[in-house]
């Protein structure tokens, strides 16, 4: 059984596909005017060394809970799966699966968080609770569009550090075995 610091490159390689994914969904949440909130300063990764044969790391991605539907999507009540704006979404409001007025409660939080403010046509600023309402309707009824803030680097870490990854698992395995390294 091999020892804590035998996959040191391996661990290298997975370090790596780590802090890459992190850094792109954090641009990617930055690109569309959603970086520095909570859900950007959430995302983190462990990589953890385990003591299984053949699978010697374990990398953990974490977010808040509600990053799942931000890179998802939600269907809405009136969503149709061609027009919908989270097509492929397994998320939908109306299901009845969710908690209770939990749309509401995050909508009233991030209003009073941003202090955003809406005007009347006279000039009057509307209440927090006429904007929660408007808001809270339309994302109901029409759902939330996919960001894919962070499926889309999951995928191309995947593929960008493929080979990295292999190499340090073999590396790491010939100087187990004792083999020279060739490279």
């Amino acid at each position: 059984m091999a020892s804590k610091n035998e996959y040191t490159n391996l661990g290298l390689a997975i370090n790596k596909y780590g802090k890459y994914v992190i850094q792109q969904s954090r641009s990617n949440l930055t690109r569309d005017d959603k970086g520095g909130g909570t859900l950007y300063n959430s995302l983190r990764y462990e990589a953890l060394e385990t003591n299984k044969i053949g699978n010697p790391y374990t990398l953990e991605f974490f977010m808040e809970n509600y990053g799942a539907f931000v890179d998802k999507g939600v269907k809405g009540v009136n969503s149709t799966y061609p027009e919908t704006r989270a097509a492929m979404s397994t998320f939908q409001y109306g299901s009845g699966t969710g908690p209770k007025g939990g749309l509401t409660k995050g909508i009233d939080s991030w209003l009073r968080q941003k202090k955003f403010r809406w005007r009347d046509e006279i000039g009057r600023f509307l209440s927090y609770k006429s904007m929660r309402y408007l808001i809270v309707r339309k994302i109901y009824f029409q759902g939330l569009r996919a960001n894919m803030f962070f499926s889309k680097p999951l995928a191309a870490g995947l593929i960008k550090y493929n080979k990295d990854i292999i190499d340090g698992f073999v590396k790491d395995i010939n100087s187990q075995i004792g083999f020279a390294d060739n490279n």
